[in-house]
């Protein structure tokens, strides 16, 4: 990993996504960023392209919630690797979210900086 890396933004709520896509083009170790909307919806990305490189994952959505994807992500051999950084209004999901194998927790409302800073640490 390292440059041009490719995030996977994840958050139900429109302004939030476009907050992060906005937050993490400005980066100048990301390269591209995807949306979805809900943990099935990124499920379907992951599936569809291998090329993804970090997850930023809200809890709080419809369909399927964040710790749920979670789960789901670290049960797949394929995509058990992969960087997940759960951004959450609830600090009391903090431990459960480590515990369900998330590499990383931002409080919303998320810094530019704390996103480039917890990026930074995982993409060596």
């Amino acid at each position: 990993m390292g440059q041009n890396l490719t995030v996977l933004a994840v958050d139900d709520d429109f302004i939030n996504l476009k907050l992060l896509k906005s937050m993490l083009g400005k980066l100048d170790t990301v390269g591209e960023v995807i949306e979805a909307k809900n943990g099935a919806d990124a499920i379907a990305v992951l599936k569809e392209r291998n090329d993804i490189d970090m997850i930023l994952l809200d809890i709080i959505m419809p369909v399927m919630g964040g710790l749920e994807m979670l789960q789901v992500v670290r049960a797949d051999e394929n995509l058990k690797q992969l960087p997940i950084i759960v951004l959450t209004t609830d600090e009391t999901k903090k431990t459960e979210a480590l515990e369900k194998g998330a590499n990383g927790f931002l409080m919303k409302p998320v810094r530019a900086a704390d996103v480039a800073a917890k990026i930074k640490e995982l993409a060596l």
